[in-house]
């Protein structure tokens, strides 16, 4: 093949690189967006397990009159505002030596505040109570 034969041979396939890119662009989007909506389900299901952590270790050690009230405020403390607006804490077995906490989080589409998938994330946690060292 002479030099004039292949530039004419190229010359035909110029463009071809971006018709194909522009053709995947679409499909490389939605794959970015499906990735990232798993990163957040991921995130809220690791926040979920942590604020659970974080209320039962407050009840364990509060006064059980005053448990619910620490543990729903440890539950939620960490957490940032677009998981903390729709968190849900609650905090049992008062009395029975072991204590108990349950949060609830609402998953985000896409960026966190704006809006919720219509699923729910739990985080359940449960620790001994503390005895008073008096």
């Amino acid at each position: 093949m002479s030099a004039r034969q292949e530039r004419a041979f190229l010359a035909r396939d110029r463009g071809q690189v971006t018709v194909e890119f522009l053709g995947m662009t679409p499909l490389i989007i939605v794959t970015l967006v499906v990735v990232w909506q798993f990163v957040l389900l991921g995130y809220t299901y690791t926040l979920a397990g942590n604020a659970a952590d974080e209320a039962v270790r407050a009840g364990t050690a509060a006064d059980p009159g005053e448990r619910n009230a620490v543990c729903q405020e440890a539950g939620t403390e960490k957490l940032s505002d677009a998981w903390q607006a729709d968190a849900d804490v609650e905090c049992g077995g008062s009395g029975t030596g072991y204590v108990t906490a349950d949060v609830t989080l609402h998953v985000p589409v896409l960026f966190p505040g704006a809006f919720n998938l219509p699923f729910t994330v739990h985080g359940h946690a449960g620790a001994v109570e503390e005895e008073d060292g008096d």
